[in-house]
């Protein structure tokens, strides 16, 4: 169940806030006259999910390319991954 607040705890209760969020991996929801505002999460709750993102762009982008025919052999794959680990 997600934790929803008002705007006013996340200035009056700063810390628990910010303890929550680094605890729980979480997202607080912070509501502003009843109606939702913000999401608040810990920088490294913030990182993980914008490295989920990324991650799922880059599979979208690989499946994309292998439904267009962009692929390469094995062999092919393997002489570039050699090139870069300057075998």
């Amino acid at each position: 169940m997600p934790e929803i607040r008002k705007s006013a705890d996340l200035r009056n209760n700063y810390g628990e806030v910010s303890q929550f969020c680094h605890q729980y991996k979480e997202p607080i929801f912070i509501t502003k006259n009843g109606v939702g505002d913000l999401a608040v999460m810990s920088i490294d709750a913030y990182n993980e999910l914008s490295g989920r993102i990324d991650l799922y762009k880059k599979l979208i982008d690989g499946i994309n390319q292998i439904n267009n025919g962009e692929t390469v052999s094995e062999e092919e794959m393997m002489k570039k991954l050699n090139k870069y680990s300057g075998e």
